[in-house]
C-alpha cells in the first residue's frame, strides 16, 4: 500500500505531510502514487474533513477508523483533544509494483491512479489472518484496507504518531497550529509506518 499522511490543525490548516509506502510483505517503504495522484492527495484528504467533523460528535473515540473513500483510496482519521486531525490516505496495490497506468492511454476518461484497483479483489493469500514477525511481534498488514488487521495496525500507527506529536508540541517554541518541520518528528512518523504499516 501507499500512504499519504497529513496533520491538519484545528483551523483546517495543514501542519505536516508525508508520503511513504508499506514495509510489510516485501515492501520497500517507497510510496507508489502516480504523478496525478500525488497532486490530488491533499485535495482528497481535505475533502473528507466535512465527514470527520460530523463523525467526531458521533463517537467518543479518538480513532475514527475509515471515514471516507475516493475510488479505491481510503481515508482514516485520528482526532486529538485539540481538534487536530491526523489523516491517512491509503491506496492498496500489490507490493513492490507501480500501479498500472496503461488504462489512461486506452480510455482517457478513466482516472489512471485509481481505476485499475476498483475491479479486482486482492489475492486470497493477503486476506488471511495475520502472522507475527520475528522482530517486534507486530501483525502484517494485508492488502485489504477494510480488514480488521489493517484497522488495528492503523490504530497502533496513529497512537504512536500521537505520542510523538504530543512531545513535539510540548516544545515551548512550537505552537499547536504551527507547521511541524522537525526532522526528528518526521523520522518518528516513518519509524511508526515501518513498524505497523
Amino acid at each position: 500500500m501507499s500512504y499519504y499522511f497529513c496533520i491538519i490543525g484545528s483551523k483546517d490548516n495543514p501542519l505536516f505531510e508525508l508520503e511513504f509506502g508499506t514495509s510489510k510483505q516485501g515492501g520497500d517503504g517507497v510510496a507508489r502514487f502516480p504523478a496525478e495522484a500525488r497532486r490530488l492527495n491533499p485535495f482528497i484528504v481535505h475533502a473528507s474533513l466535512d465527514i470527520v467533523e460530523e463523525a467526531q460528535w458521533l463517537s467518543n473515540q479518538m480513532y475514527l477508523k475509515r471515514v471516507d473513500h475516493f475510488a479505491s483510496s481510503h481515508i482514516s482519521c485520528f482526532l486529538t483533544p485539540t481538534s487536530t486531525k491526523f489523516m491517512l490516505l491509503h491506496l492498496p496495490h500489490p507490493p513492490n509494483t507501480a500501479p498500472p497506468t496503461s488504462t489512461a492511454s486506452q480510455n482517457p476518461q478513466v482516472f489512471p491512479p485509481f481505476a485499475p484497483y476498483t475491479t479486482s479483489n486482492p489475492p486470497s493469500s493477503l486476506l488471511r489472518g495475520s502472522s507475527s514477525s520475528s522482530t517486534g511481534g507486530t501483525a502484517t498488514v494485508p492488502n485489504n484496507p477494510t480488514s480488521p488487521q489493517t484497522e488495528e495496525a492503523l490504530r497502533l500507527f496513529f497512537t504512536e504518531v500521537y505520542e510523538a506529536w504530543v512531545k513535539a508540541v510540548m516544545n515551548p517554541f512550537q505552537g499547536i497550529n504551527k507547521g511541524l518541520g522537525s526532522p526528528v518528528f518526521k523520522s518518528r512518523v516513518l519509524t511508526a509506518g515501518k513498524k505497523f504499516l
